[in-house]
């Protein structure tokens, strides 16, 4: 009989999810909400998905595309598409709350989760937070905890096709339980640190985090 393996060491990241299940909560950190609670408050629903940017869509094919990940890890990574594409693919179908008020229920995607891609770049003990670069210059800023959601990932595909350019393709990220304009199109890389470091909105009067649910629209909510 062999002995049983040893258990990975413990992380912030495993110790926010303990205490998380203890509370009932999801992986998120967010108290699970009925069905009847599936709209934020100050949200109307929409059929349509709204194009909002800073005006500037970059033409970048998938043959061109690559996703730099660097900062506090482990294992750096610098893939092309063919390389991401290569990687475990997940399938979420979750909602979009944009914080100029629309949501919009049930959109399926397809790509690289989350926890996939730290499984990959493995994460040092000091890195707390992530920062996301666009290839229009956008960017934004998560907490670890966020970016590691149940149901975030680097998305290609939504309703089984292609990303569209104006909807951030050939890869974004979604992180579903944010306000939308944490879910960077137009992906090139992603940074780990150790601080914070807000991003483009986040410096321009907008909150820090941007949860729907307690309406962190601006940085005085």
């Amino acid at each position: 009989m062999t002995d049983d393996p040893e258990p990975p060491p413990e992380s912030k990241l495993t110790r926010s999810k303990e205490r998380w299940a203890r509370e009932g909560k999801f992986l998120t950190g967010k108290i699970t909400r009925p069905e009847d609670q599936r709209l934020p408050p100050g949200q109307h629903l929409t059929r349509d998905w709204p194009v909002l940017d800073l005006g500037l869509t970059p033409n970048i094919s998938r043959e061109r595309w690559r996703l730099d990940v660097y900062g506090a890890v482990e294992n750096p990574l610098f893939w092309n598409f063919a390389e991401f594409s290569a990687q475990p693919q997940t399938q979420f179908l979750s909602d979009i709350h944009c914080v100029t008020t629309w949501s919009r229920y049930d959109n399926q995607w397809e790509g690289l989760s989350t926890r996939d891609l730290l499984a990959a770049c493995r994460p040092r003990d000091e890195a707390a937070f992530v920062v996301l670069h666009s290839h229009d210059g956008y960017t934004t800023n998560l907490a670890l905890e966020d970016f590691a959601a149940e149901d975030a990932l680097l998305a290609h595909s939504w309703s089984g096709q292609p990303l569209e350019q104006d909807h951030g393709g050939p890869v974004r990220l979604v992180v579903p339980h944010l306000y939308f304009w944490k879910s960077a199109k137009w992906l090139q890389s992603i940074e780990f640190l150790d601080k914070d470091a807000p991003g483009y909105w986040e410096v321009r009067g907008y909150h820090n985090r941007g949860d729907p649910w307690a309406e962190q629209r601006y940085s005085g909510d």
